[in-house]
């Protein structure tokens, strides 16, 4: 490619990036955390997080993937010629295509109920019946397939029409109307009868629950949200123009994404307690425990079919993301069109998500480390990939890329952002490393 193809807007820019960002992580993943990890607890230490790790460390990938203008693996070799820094690029590549596998069962799981829910299927049913419904439909062997595929063609129709025609204007539709289904919910949310204790439970942190495993557990989600070190940021970045101040646009994505993840929390814990559920659902609040509480509401079917178009949405902005990854990747070393890159890409997924599928059914008794493929895609990529990556990215950006390359991508050449570049810099060299080290330890149980 002789030059480089540029997001056309601003708005393009946030939409995106915010898009790639927000996802199942933020409505389905992180309530049951939070509800998990003691509430508003989790929560202060999350955004903490995100204050400390998640911005310096997303304008580290910003960094490499502007100033190189390239994929994830390339940027590396434009940057550090003759090294072997460029292997970075492939950990973000694997990271993309495992989270990818998983994550694309989970996403067709979201169109089944979606189509229940539009079908008026989710009403009259008790929280055992949704339970064994749920449990019988993901442990089937050909209908969470039929949803994987319709799930990927969907992809396949945004991707191949390339990043402004593609990517950017479907982010531009469907970013606005996530938060506009979002800001619905919430307004429903608060005026249930008892959504000021599902508040203070969200809220109001009791402090005696922050525990190590809290720690761990919030920094973890706050890597994962933020679609850190799994080379999406790099190549997304690569489509910034030299006008897009970095630091700026990290925080509005940090922002954004965890105002997500907030009114999650708020459409969620006030529903939950109001209905006399268990907050310390798990991965059952979206699929089980809400579909109770969608059915104990006027209306239900209205709720049902707003929430799972509002997860169905998240997920495709993600999914449309971490396919890029690979796309790009495939376009520059393959030297293939982008339309050959992307059914490359949607044949290897489909491949990928349908052993992950049938790991959870039929291929169950299948064990990697003791682990379903399903799960071992899921422990591989977000324990031990994600935070080496974001690890060996700090480690480059604070000392081994020249201090001044940083500082020209990061203030945009403007001087009076010196003192913010400074703060954002030491947080890259010295805080980041050491906090994503101790995720790591974590992950593997050592401390």
């Amino acid at each position: 490619m002789s030059e480089r193809v540029k997001f056309a807007t601003k708005l393009g820019v946030i939409a995106t990036t915010v898009g790639s960002a927000v996802g199942l992580g933020n409505i389905w993943r992180f309530p049951y955390e939070a509800g998990m990890n003691g509430g508003g607890a989790f929560l202060l230490i999350y955004i903490l997080c995100v204050l400390i790790l998640g911005i310096p460390v997303m304008c580290a990938e910003f960094v490499i993937g502007r100033r190189s203008k390239s994929d994830t693996v390339d940027a590396f070799r434009k940057l550090a010629p003759g090294s072997r820094w460029h292997y970075i690029g492939y950990i973000g590549v694997l990271a993309s295509v495992l989270i990818l596998g998983y994550y694309m069962v989970i996403s067709g799981w979201t169109l089944e109920y979606l189509f229940r829910a539009l079908c008026n299927d989710l009403t009259g049913k008790t929280a055992a019946e949704f339970k064994a419904e749920q449990n019988a439909f993901i442990q089937s062997d050909f209908r969470p397939l039929l949803w994987i595929f319709l799930f990927l063609i969907i992809n396949y129709l945004i991707l191949a029409k390339g990043v402004q025609k593609g990517i950017e204007k479907m982010s531009n539709i469907l970013m606005p109307l996530l938060f506009v289904i979002l800001i619905v919910f919430c307004i429903r949310s608060l005026t249930l009868p008892k959504a000021g204790e599902g508040l203070s439970f969200f809220f109001h942190p009791d402090f005696s629950k922050i525990t190590p495993q809290v720690i761990v557990r919030a920094m973890g989600q706050a890597f994962f949200s933020l679609s850190l070190g799994m080379g999406v940021l790099i190549t997304y970045s690569s489509y910034f123009s030299t006008k897009t101040h970095l630091i700026k646009t990290a925080g509005t994505v940090a922002l954004l994404d965890t105002t997500v993840s907030v009114l999650s929390g708020v459409i969620i814990f006030p529903a939950v307690f109001s209905y006399g559920l268990d907050p310390v659902a798990g991965p059952d609040l979206v699929f089980v425990t809400l579909p109770n509480v969608f059915n104990q509401m006027p209306v239900s079917a209205l709720w049902s079919s707003l929430f799972f178009l509002l997860l169905t949405v998240a997920a495709l902005t993600s999914t449309v993301s971490l396919f890029e990854v690979a796309i790009a990747f495939f376009i520059n070393h393959m030297h293939v069109s982008r339309k050959k890159a992307t059914w490359t890409m949607i044949l290897i997924i489909a491949i990928l998500s349908t052993i992950c599928s049938l790991s959870i059914g039929a291929w169950e008794h299948i064990r990697l480390f003791g682990k379903t493929i399903f799960d071992a895609c899921d422990y591989f990529s977000a324990i031990i990939l994600l935070p080496l990556g974001g690890l060996l990215i700090s480690i480059f950006i604070g000392w081994v890329l020249k201090r001044n390359i940083s500082r020209e991508e990061l203030t945009n050449r403007d001087k009076l952002h010196e003192p913010l570049f400074n703060a954002i810099f030491f947080s890259i060299k010295y805080i980041a490393p050491v906090i994503i080290i101790f995720i790591f330890l974590s992950g593997f149980g050592i401390i």
